[in-house]
């Protein structure tokens, strides 16, 4: 099946998105972790940030990023006319 350049530039949009949030997701994850004693000298609603980060803000983060990739890919479908209607 050849893709048009339509389909080519929803796809690349996608891509793109996905890897801005992964990213983010990276960071939240991974990067928090690794600099977590030296966040722990910050302290945010009275808890060391690294703990906080760990236990409730990453968890928070995750809920926000699923809800930006849902926004975005329902507008981008609706922009390329792939949505799927309004649900009854």
């Amino acid at each position: 099946m050849e893709l048009t350049e339509q389909h080519r530039e929803y796809w690349r949009k996608n891509l793109v998105i996905t890897s801005i949030l992964l990213a983010i997701w990276f960071v939240v994850t991974f990067v928090e972790a690794w600099f977590a004693r030296e966040l722990n000298s910050i302290t945010f609603l009275s808890f060391p940030l690294g703990f906080y980060m760990s236990a409730q803000g990453s968890l928070a983060i995750y809920v926000i990023l699923i809800g930006v990739y849902a926004w975005y890919m329902n507008r981008l479908d609706i922009q390329y006319g792939v949505d799927e209607g309004e649900d009854v």
